[in-house]
């Protein structure tokens, strides 16, 4: 069985109608990088970082409200956010690192 990225692209899709977050993540940003084709890598990956510093700091939001006793928030949001914001972060790493060593490789080629 061969999986193709277009393949995966279409699952992908037909999944993400079926998972509602409990709590609004802000679509908006979401829709902002889904229709950034040809556009700057420079503002792809500032608005991904951008978006990675408000998971964490819904994260922190919800955390700090469940702290505080808002009956509003519950465990399990708290949670999801929070693990939202870890897996996104942890992508920025791979992310950069994976940017590091293709910066040490260009600069190890000779002209």
């Amino acid at each position: 069985m061969q999986i193709g990225a277009n393949s995966l692209y279409a699952e992908m899709e037909s999944i993400k109608g079926e998972v509602t977050p409990s709590v609004n993540l802000q679509g908006g940003l979401v829709r902002e990088i889904n229709n950034t084709s040809g556009g700057d890598f420079g503002e792809l990956l500032s608005m991904a970082i951008n978006n990675v510093n408000q998971l964490q700091s819904n994260s922190g939001s919800l955390a700090t409200r469940l702290e505080m006793g808002d009956t509003s928030v519950t465990l399990s949001d708290t949670v999801i956010a929070r693990e939202k914001a870890s897996v996104a972060f942890e992508a920025t790493v791979q992310v950069r690192n994976k940017l590091v060593d293709a910066y040490k490789e260009i600069m190890n080629m000779s002209v």
